[in-house]
């Protein structure tokens, strides 16, 4: 862990007040747009990033000082997104956050869109539109996997830390995700370029 991470723990561990909201302030964002990504709605995605920080809360004086705080956070933020995703026993809804980077989206695919383009951009928000919409026919394993290696660039080793199975497993997820997703796109989009990594 950190430096700077130790002493923020060590604060709220110490009972110093503003070190929580200090601790929430620096990583809120980023655990609301992986729920966000997880569940693809704004009011679950707030929801899930408050049940994160009470188990946060609860159980940082049992926090492993020789991990990663942020793996930590995404092991805490998907397993409660899987979890909130099984008790709805539906599948994620078709909304996903507007990615930052439409193009790293559209290269994805392989369609070499640029977003300078007004009808590139139309075209791309149409294949996020689609990509919505074929993730809701993964499994919430599936598909917290298939975000986390795709859109926050997560190797196979951190993902397999994170959720604590092998990287042998998360590969064997990715490839059944990837295969889904071409089925579902397929129509539209011929075999679009869904790769994956052995990093």
């Amino acid at each position: 862990m950190a430096n700077h991470e130790q002493v923020l723990v060590d604060r709220i561990n110490g009972g110093d007040p503003s070190a929580f909201q200090e601790f929430v302030e620096r990583y809120k964002k980023k655990i609301y747009f992986l729920a966000y990504d997880l569940m693809g709605d704004h009011d679950d995605a707030e929801d899930i990033s408050q049940e994160v920080f009470i188990r946060v809360f609860r159980s940082l004086k049992n926090f492993r000082r020789n991990s990663k705080m942020s793996s930590w956070l995404y092991q805490i933020t998907v397993n409660a997104s899987i979890e909130a995703l099984r008790k709805k026993s539906i599948k994620p809804r078709e909304a996903l956050k507007e990615l930052e980077n439409v193009e790293a989206q559209a290269s994805l695919l392989g369609s070499g869109l640029h977003v300078e383009n007004p009808a590139r951009s139309a075209e791309a928000s149409l294949i996020q539109e689609h990509i919505s919409r074929a993730l809701q026919k993964v499994s919430p394993k599936e598909r917290a996997i298939f975000v986390m290696r795709h859109y926050n660039d997560l190797d196979t080793k951190e993902i397999a830390e994170i959720l604590k199975i092998s990287q042998g497993t998360v590969k064997s997820f990715l490839f059944r995700a990837i295969r889904k997703l071409r089925k579902e796109l397929s129509p539209w989009f011929g075999h679009p370029g869904l790769e994956v990594s052995d990093e």
